[in-house]
């Protein structure tokens, strides 16, 4: 006898929909994947209206790494039956499970564009890195499209549940708790300080499909005036786990940290060139600034300058403690790849997330300079420039801010070296430092580790001396940094 086919189909009991607004909270690059427009790394834009698009495959990609870090620690690529009964089975698996939860694409507004440019530094010169190619100068400097902060997208999920509807919506409830908490970013450049991004609201309607008024609701839910049944109320909040009816209580995570939190004063001023929108407005040079939530325009540190200072002097205390591949493999280790060659498959993400911050209450001044011409020692022709960093004074504070995913003991005592030379100014930042600019001075800073989850650093004005927590910890990173770059 013939099985009837109904009889192997998923059985959908209910219907779950989900509704969030999505605010981006620093400038998020979505790309299209074109290179051949007037800017090297245009936006993904909806063709018909121009409207700020959020690809719901963007979406559920980043929802899924999320899940497996939480579940199984960073870099596991063991297979989860229970992430895959929620997004599906991973690429290749045609045996696999269909997805249960549909993740909508998203429109924002039309957005408003910021403009970043960077470029790639040599980092033996400290200039732009330059290379010739059949005698052809060929540079690197790029530029890329960014939404600006404060852009909103709303979200929406629809959930199929069968008889069993526990384990898959704790699962999605842990997952949508993380996009909430700023915990996962979109986009370009993640770890760099783009994409941050937080759900403010949440709405939830349920529907059982098993109760024809239901049933009638959810089929007619795009065209409510058409729909006579009476619906289940919906549910509001800015927690989604209680909306859901689950509790993540106990929930484990696995996910190995070392997060440094830095408040530092400006000694001086700083000027991290902005390339545009600023400078054809008065000075010839200006300090970056960035577009935050209310469209205000702030001066900021930005992530991928602070991490390229960081890897720099990375390099050279490797260099100093020791020599050979090794250095180079764990430098490529943390921060990434300086360029990938050869075997694409080989490429992997910075594990040091290094975020984009705010310059708080900073004082803005023009200062015009001249060009002295070498031999004469005169004023060169048509030398007259000016610049517009922002000074410190006071009550102006500048935070750092690291996070280094599943670290070493090694790796943690780099980045307490890293964070000591940012502390005394002797790691200064953006341009002009020749000239005494971007040195900072701590004031404090929080450590967290796996072993040691409540490290600090003060500053004791009335002592004129540090106040550490616990000395003993940090040689013991410090000396573990030594012992492994010595060995090998």
């Amino acid at each position: 006898m013939r099985t009837h086919p109904l009889t192997r189909s998923r059985k959908i009991y209910e219907r779950w929909i989900v509704e969030g607004d999505l605010v981006l909270e620093t400038p998020t690059h979505l790309g299209n994947g074109d290179s051949d427009g007037v800017v090297d790394m245009p936006l993904l834009l909806d063709e018909v209206t121009g409207r700020a698009l959020l690809p719901g495959t963007s979406l559920a990609g980043a929802l899924r790494s999320y899940l497996r870090e939480h579940r199984h620690g960073f870099g596991s690529r063991l297979t989860d039956a229970l992430i895959e009964s929620l997004f599906g089975a991973e690429k290749g698996n045609d045996a696999g499970s269909q997805s249960a939860l549909i993740v909508e694409d998203a429109l924002g507004e039309k957005p408003t564009v910021e403009l970043r440019d960077g470029v790639r530094i040599d980092s033996a010169t400290r200039t732009a890195k330059m290379d010739f190619e059949n005698g052809t100068a060929r540079g690197y400097k790029y530029d890329l499209e960014l939404l600006e902060a404060g852009l909103t997208f709303p979200l929406r999920f629809e959930l199929l549940l069968g008889s069993d509807a526990g384990p898959i919506t704790q699962l999605l409830a842990l997952a949508l708790h993380g996009l909430a908490c700023g915990e996962i970013a979109l986009g370009l450049r993640k770890r760099r300080g783009f994409g941050e991004c937080r759900v403010t609201r949440w709405r939830v309607q349920r529907y059982d499909l098993r109760q024809p008024a239901d049933l009638i609701a959810w089929l007619t839910a795009e065209h409510p005036g058409e729909s006579t049944a009476a619906m289940q109320p919906m549910v509001e909040g800015t927690e989604i786990a209680p909306l859901l009816n689950v509790s993540l209580e106990g929930v484990e995570d696995k996910r190995r940290l070392c997060s440094i939190h830095a408040e530092c004063i400006l000694d001086g001023s700083l000027l991290i060139r902005s390339g545009f929108g600023e400078q054809d407005r008065g000075p010839d040079a200006v300090h970056l600034h960035s577009a935050r939530a209310g469209g205000r325009r702030v001066p900021v540190l930005s992530g991928t300058s602070l991490a390229g200072a960081l890897r720099h002097r990375a390099e050279r205390i490797l260099d100093t403690l020791g020599s050979g591949a090794s250095v180079s493999e764990m430098l490529d280790d943390l921060f990434g790849p300086a360029q990938i060659t050869g075997d694409r498959q080989k490429a992997k993400a910075s594990r040091l997330v290094v975020k984009e911050t705010v310059i708080t209450n900073p004082v803005d001044r023009v200062q015009n300079r001249i060009r002295i011409d070498r031999l004469t020692g005169s004023v060169h022709g048509t030398g007259l420039f000016n610049e517009q960093p922002v000074f410190g004074k006071e009550d102006t504070q500048v935070r750092v801010e690291l996070l280094l995913r599943a670290p070493r003991d090694s790796e943690i005592g780099l980045l307490l070296l890293l964070l000591k030379d940012l502390w005394t100014g002797d790691l200064p930042l953006g341009g002009g430092v020749s000239v005494g600019r971007g040195r900072l001075k701590g004031v404090r800073a929080e450590i967290k580790t796996p072993q040691d989850p409540s490290l600090s650093i003060a500053v004791d004005r009335a002592a004129n001396r540090l106040a550490i927590s616990d000395r003993a910890a940090l040689e013991r990173y410090v000396a573990a940094l030594c012992a492994e770059v010595t060995r090998s």
